[in-house]
């Protein structure tokens, strides 16, 4: 049976531009060996959608205004690349968040870019907007150790499935992002790279795992990037650091390629998903990574919907301040008091409620975590030929007999469905998205057990974070919004409301 090569050469003129909210989630046919067609630059209007930022900096542009300026002609692909690249340049020194620079390759690819443009021809929505990848996921041609030893001099052959779907969008690829080792840790560091800074306050993490991605974002050296969430690895780095990010439902995007794959007992826990300063590109990269792939089983072809469409007055929106076991500062729950009434205000029903069991939800999956003793972790590291582990990768946990753990298996899924039972009364949760604001370098990582982020990794729902606050130490503030399973245009219509009311994201002061 003959094998084929996934990427961007193999995706059909439907598949990169058969995107939309409202249309069918994009698909990729391993069958096609046709490059991707190219739109006539006349069509643009027709596809890709307009932007509502404000700003002018080439580096603190939104994705969606970037592509739209570069349509446009307003601003070429090879000067949005140098300013990302002058801009890198600038603060990574300080803040260790791009780890592999393809700077070289980037320019060759813009200049075609405009080339194409100069033709009258797109790529597809992104065409010419840079990017940044978190080191987790795998890129044709550029190291990619997922932050591992072993693979330290790692080069892939073929990109993952949301890297191949954006390069075929148009997206250039500048560099990638520094993740703790495997991503399981909130503490963005690894024996491979060091540890990376938070913009907001160098002494400060950007937690992770995706904070090398969060870092680079809030800082404008990237227009967007990806994160990988197992347990709040976009939505930790996103309150930390800033900006604004979705984990999407379970099954919506593919992991193909990523260091953590798709499979195993977990498999439902871990979504991919972008990360970005404005909610208006979420709104546009999330369709371009959607859909199957036919090697991640678990994904699933719903339609995703549009998010212009969703009407807030009756939305029926419950919020917590505190999950009952670790109460947040009082910043964070005023915060969230402050965002509920924001929504009441637009006609939203508000009540404050939260759903049942996440205490038990949550200790039930740390114990699943560690049920094998460790083995899944230890064959990741003998997978990657790594001899030395980071002194933050746990190994550990305590090996259970087969029925001790399908009764633990059997009795999440009581608390899921019972969380699950609670959203037939709601859209919409608000909530924090950690009981602090980021950490001290020298402190320990976040703790995943304060069931703020993990448990809706358990559910498998969606849930967008925006920044809606501030400490008094400066450090930016996020929200998650949640919402029922495969209802992300709920859930991203919310979000965009909530940053255009607080703000949003911030310029550091870096």
């Amino acid at each position: 049976m003959p094998t084929h090569k996934l990427d961007a050469r193999h995706l059909s003129r439907r598949e990169v531009f058969g995107l939309g909210w409202g249309s069918p989630a994009v698909t990729v046919s391993l069958q096609s060996h046709a490059p991707a067609a190219l739109v006539p630059a006349a069509d643009a209007s027709l596809l890709f959608p307009q932007s509502n930022d404000p700003a002018a900096e080439l580096i603190y542009m939104s994705a969606t205004r970037l592509a739209q300026w570069i349509r446009e002609k307003k601003v070429s692909s090879e000067e949005a690349v140098k300013a990302c690249l002058t801009r890198i340049a600038d603060v990574n020194p300080k803040l260790n968040a791009v780890v592999q620079l393809c700077a070289e390759r980037a320019l060759v690819e813009a200049k075609e870019a405009d080339g194409l443009l100069a033709k009258g021809k797109l790529k597809g929505p992104l065409h010419g907007v840079p990017m940044t990848i978190k080191d987790s996921f795998d890129t044709a041609g550029v190291v990619s150790t997922g932050g591992t030893l072993g693979r330290k001099d790692y080069i892939p052959g073929r990109d993952a499935t949301v890297v191949a779907r954006l390069r075929a969008a148009g997206a250039i690829l500048l560099g990638k992002t520094n993740t703790p080792e495997f991503t399981l840790s909130f503490n963005t560091t690894n024996l491979v790279y060091g540890a990376t800074r938070n913009p907001y306050g160098l002494n400060f993490q950007p937690s992770g795992s995706s904070g090398g991605a969060a870092a680079i974002v809030a800082s404008g050296g990237s227009p967007f990037d990806i994160g990988s969430d197992f347990a709040g690895s976009i939505r930790e780095p996103c309150h930390a650091c800033g900006i604004a990010g979705i984990k999407p439902t379970s099954g919506r995007v593919p992991r193909s390629g990523h260091i953590v794959g798709y499979g195993g007992a977990f498999d439902a826990f871990q979504q991919v998903g972008p990360m970005a300063r404005k909610v208006e590109d979420l709104v546009l990269i999330l369709p371009i990574i959607a859909g199957p792939d036919y090697l991640d089983a678990a994904i699933v072809p719903v339609p995703l919907k549009n998010p212009g469409e969703v009407a807030l007055k009756g939305l029926r929106v419950a919020y917590y301040t505190t999950n009952g076991e670790i109460d947040p500062v009082p910043e964070i729950q005023q915060m969230v008091e402050r965002c509920a009434g924001l929504l009441s205000g637009l006609g939203a029903k508000v009540t404050q409620s939260r759903p049942p069991m996440m205490k038990e939800a949550g200790e039930i999956r740390w114990r699943l975590h560690g049920a094998d003793g460790g083995a899944t972790v230890t064959r990741l590291v003998k997978k990657a030929g790594t001899r030395q582990t980071s002194p933050v990768l746990f190994l550990g946990g305590t090996m259970l007999k087969p029925s001790e753990f399908a009764e633990l298996v059997e009795k999440l899924d009581a608390c899921r469905s019972a969380m699950l039972a609670f959203m037939e009364d709601f859209d919409v949760i608000l909530c924090p998205v950690n009981a602090q604001p980021a950490k001290p370098l020298s402190a320990e990582p976040v703790s995943p057990r304060g069931n703020y982020t993990s448990v809706y990794n358990i559910t498998g729902w969606p849930v967008a974070v925006v920044r809606a606050g501030t400490s008094p130490e400066g450090l930016p503030l996020g929200i998650q919004i949640v919402g029922r399973p495969w209802a992300e245009e709920v859930v991203l219509a919310a979000a965009a409301q909530l940053e255009s009311k607080t703000g949003g994201w911030q310029k550091p002061p870096i």
